[in-house]
């Protein structure tokens, strides 16, 4: 099941951010739930070097994405001399390259959030109730912005 985006939620969850911390904020303190482990330099430099390297490569793949589609732009001409399933092949291509730039340009979106939630001291706490993620969710997914429960309060009404 996927769930469905609106532009209602997208812009309830950019507004629930949680305040970035006045003071620098040190490893130990970024949010874990009861009975976790604080994160250690160590871990928090793996997230950032993690997050960095799939910024680096989502802009690779969108830059690459964004050159097949100037080409198929350009190649697609006015279709004369094509036959259907020519120009069907043609628009099925072009669409398939926009839904993964679309796609790419979503998941960057996402990572450079977590980014910055990471540097402004908030990464590891849900945008929705304000409570922990979890560390190891956060590990896992290091582009969560949900705890375990409001993500599937989420899914459930969709």
């Amino acid at each position: 099941m996927v769930a469905k985006k609106t532009s209602g939620t997208a812009t309830a969850a950019k507004t629930a951010v949680p305040n970035a911390r006045i003071a620098a904020v040190e490893p130990g303190e970024l949010a874990v739930r009861p009975g976790e482990d604080p994160w250690t330099p160590e871990e928090v430099e793996e997230a950032r070097a993690e997050l960095m390297a799939e910024v680096m490569r989502l802009r690779e793949e969108l830059t690459s994405s964004e050159q097949s589609l100037v080409g198929l732009m350009r190649d697609s001409g006015d279709g004369a001399g094509d036959d259907q399933a020519d120009t069907g092949a043609k628009n099925i291509t072009r669409e398939h390259e926009l839904a993964l730039a679309a796609n790419a340009r979503e998941m960057l979106t996402q990572t450079e959030r977590a980014l910055e939630r990471l540097d402004a001291g908030t990464y590891g706490l849900c945008e929705n109730c304000g409570n922990p993620i979890g560390k190891a969710r956060m590990q896992a997914f290091p582009r969560a912005t949900l705890c375990v429960e409001c993500k599937q309060k989420q899914e459930r009404r969709y």
